[in-house]
């Protein structure tokens, strides 16, 4: 069983710790099986906090990372699909995932899944042809590439619009290293610079520098610090005035209220700007 864990040391003991959260419908095999039967006779609860385990060093050089906006009525199924191919390799793990601040009106009926996988060889180009399909990565708003004898397949599904072109969805095998600024223009939907092949190029770097993250502000509403400093370039009158425009225009304060003394600091920076 191949699990994410973190490890520490103490008092010469090697000791590994994982989420007790990641059962079967996350990762393949599950925590669950690394867990003592061991239970208590009178409330029957489980002992999930301490086992024995060994560790042995494996070579997994193929991975595939995949991932998709979907919409919900076919998410869960396309999930389930997933999950049920889980097995066919040596670690998988399937999650979903989601960015309130990029979901506009449309988007908001759409649902992101995260499929990522580690095998010793690469795998038959009917399962990948399966993966596509699920997370619906053909059609003719998708480019792609492969390389069979490499064990090498990329596909990218766009969002085309006169303004720009979105990556809607994404599956990179053989070679993933272009997955963390992939992931990071689908998640946050950002424009793709550029030619759209270049999407295809697999390296390591992104065709073009890509936007720094702004630090959210609302957590409940995830509305970052740079929209509400562009908001409060068009507010005017007192601060209650202004916080008062940030929470009918960006809904931001208006959930737990944690955010409001950031928000009112932010207000009076700009005033005395």
């Amino acid at each position: 069983l191949l699990v994410p864990v973190s490890a520490s040391t103490d008092m010469g003991l090697m000791q590994l710790f994982m989420a007790m959260h990641w059962g079967e419908e996350y990762l393949s095999g599950g925590v669950n099986t690394l867990t003592s039967p061991a239970f208590c006779p009178d409330s029957k609860q489980p002992e999930f906090k301490h086992t024995p385990v060994r560790v042995s060093k494996v070579t997994l050089p193929w991975s595939l990372v995949a991932m998709a906006w979907l919409p919900n009525d076919v998410a869960l199924s396309a999930r389930q699909t997933l999950q049920a191919c889980m097995q066919q390799f040596s670690y998988a793990s399937c999650v979903p995932f989601a960015n309130a601040a990029a979901l506009d009106s449309k988007q908001a009926k759409r649902t992101g899944l995260l499929f990522c996988t580690a095998h010793a060889t690469a795998v038959p180009a009917d399962v990948l042809h399966m993966l596509e399909a699920t997370l619906q990565l053909q059609g003719p708003d998708c480019l792609r590439y492969a390389d069979p004898k490499r064990g090498q397949q990329r596909s990218v599904r766009l969002l085309r619009s006169a303004e720009h072109n979105l990556l809607d969805g994404f599956l990179l095998a053989g070679d993933t290293s272009a997955s963390p600024w992939m992931r990071t223009l689908l998640i946050n939907r950002l424009p793709v610079q550029g030619a759209a092949h270049s999407l295809l190029t697999a390296d390591k770097q992104p065709p073009s520098a890509l936007p720094t993250p702004s630090k959210t502000v609302c957590t409940c509403l995830n509305v970052s610090q740079a929209a509400i400093e562009q908001q409060l370039q068009h507010c005017s009158g007192s601060a209650e005035e202004r916080l008062s425009s940030l929470k009918n225009t960006l809904q931001c304060g208006t959930n737990c209220g944690s955010c409001i003394p950031q928000l009112q600091r932010m207000v009076r920076m700009s005033i005395s700007i």
